[in-house]
């Protein structure tokens, strides 16, 4: 059976960003005791870390119901109108949402502990092979802060870390290739801020070398045109490891998510301007130092892009586990998803309609009170929305308090997005069931862009 979370043994959330506060301000509707533990130096901080870049999801899919409740009661503002319609950057975000409902979760009685790394989970007392009675067990939560380790005992555990930490490397086996560590100080894993002046110095007027083929690399693509508008000399090479890059820029004007939809009409102008050179089917298998500093990658194949500067690597993210290894897990081996949830979430085999809304019945693991959500529930699957999550856990909160009829219900319906994702097999060519939508003109797909609808 089940515990309660109580004062003692709360209930304990993993991540102070979009997701997990929005858990904490359902555990506080439901009168749940609740700390949330964040690594980070405050809400929002892997948000932060990509603060220059505009969502494509506008404010009114980024605000949970039950968060947008508590902020309103509090007196704090919440955008409506007009401003529901905008889409944000992600610092303001942190600074206009994720900040100030903090402070109200704080001021409800739930503690937030900043600079907290969780690194360790397990029973009380009790390793992954003691398997008789751990349900009736609570949890062990390992925790590193400011002052140290210490265990902090939980009824249930809500998981919201995200996948920000460990992004995918240039390899293309999903290893680093040989070179690339040694390499890495000229090898960025995220989109570049050219706004920045030290970014702005490393980059302006030379050879910058992007990998990868999601929202992240036309974001980079996006950015780096205009770098090359500004200081002439600054060139680009896209290599992406599909056959043609045709997919990749989804749906346009039948795209329901008017931002996302721009975005990939700005990447399809990008990667046609004479500052960028695609080159199609490229997996990077060596980085090599040239003697004057430059970078020579080289791919599987033998074919090398030489004279590179710099590589932004934007090639996906994967969930940290480790933490996790003496908890009982059912996870997808392909996605690191919950298994249950994998079929409806695989960018290669789901069907070319909605990701079906969902809940605790797929998000709940074998070890009975822990649960995985946000982007971590979906592993190395690049398709998740804001709204998703907030469904998500609505519904593993209402579990946890044991509302198991609220938990069973479906209370989201999503926007259709006229684009459906695929995830490029072997050869290059896009697998799954479809591509970009043949016509605006009819019922159309629906596929959840990845890092809560960045554009």
């Amino acid at each position: 059976m089940a515990l309660v979370p109580t004062s003692d043994q709360p209930l304990v959330v993993v991540g102070a960003g979009p997701i997990g506060l929005a858990a904490a301000a359902h555990a506080v509707e439901r009168g749940l005791p609740t700390v949330v533990l964040e690594a980070g130096d405050g809400p929002g901080a892997a948000v932060a870390d990509w603060g220059h870049v505009r969502l494509f999801s506008p404010w009114r899919e980024l605000v949970d119901p039950s968060a947008a409740r508590l902020l309103r009661a509090a007196g704090r503002p919440v955008p409506d109108g007009e401003t529901a319609d905008e889409a944000p950057t992600g610092a303001a975000w942190v600074a206009d949402h994720l900040a100030p409902l903090a402070d109200v979760l704080a001021d409800a009685g739930v503690e937030v502990r900043y600079r907290h790394r969780v690194v360790g989970l397990s029973r009380a007392g009790r390793d992954r092979l003691v398997a008789g009675g751990r349900d009736e067990v609570p949890f062990a939560v390992h925790v590193e802060g400011p002052d140290g380790h210490h265990v902090l005992t939980a009824a249930a555990v809500v998981d919201a870390s995200g996948t920000w930490g460990r992004p995918g490397p240039l390899g293309a086996d999903g290893w680093p290739t040989p070179g690339e560590r040694e390499a890495g100080d000229a090898i960025t894993y995220a989109v570049p801020d050219v706004d920045d002046p030290a970014v702005r110095g490393r980059l302006a007027g030379r050879h910058v070398l992007v990998a990868g083929s999601g929202a992240s690399a036309q974001n980079t693509l996006v950015a780096l045109d205009r770098l090359a508008a500004e200081k002439p000399g600054t060139r680009v090479t896209w290599v992406v490891r599909r056959g043609d890059v045709g997919g990749a820029f989804g749906g346009g004007e039948a795209d329901e998510l008017p931002g996302r939809g721009a975005l990939g009409e700005r990447a399809r102008r990008a990667a046609g301007s004479d500052a960028v050179e695609v080159v199609t089917g490229f997996r990077a298998g060596v980085v090599r130092r040239e003697p004057g500093g430059a970078l020579s990658v080289v791919a599987t194949d033998g074919r090398e892009v030489a004279g590179v500067d710099h590589v932004v690597a934007v090639t996906g993210f994967r969930p940290d586990l480790s933490w996790l290894d003496e908890v009982h897990l059912d996870l997808d081996g392909e996605l690191s998803a919950p298994r249950a949830l994998a079929p409806e979430i695989h960018p290669a085999h789901h069907s070319c309609g909605t990701v079906s809304p969902h809940g605790a019945d797929l998000l709940r693991q074998p070890e009975g009170g822990l649960y995985l959500v946000g982007m971590k529930s979906y592993g190395r699957a690049p398709s998740f929305l804001a709204l998703t999550g907030f469904e998500q856990v609505r519904s593993v909160v209402a579990e946890i308090a044991g509302d198991h009829e609220a938990a069973a219900r479906v209370d989201l319906v999503l926007p259709e997005t006229g684009v459906c994702g695929a995830a490029p097999a072997y050869d290059g060519q896009a697998g799954g069931c479809c591509g970009a939508p043949a016509s605006a003109d009819g019922p159309q797909p629906v596929v959840l862009g990845r890092a809560v609808g960045v554009s």
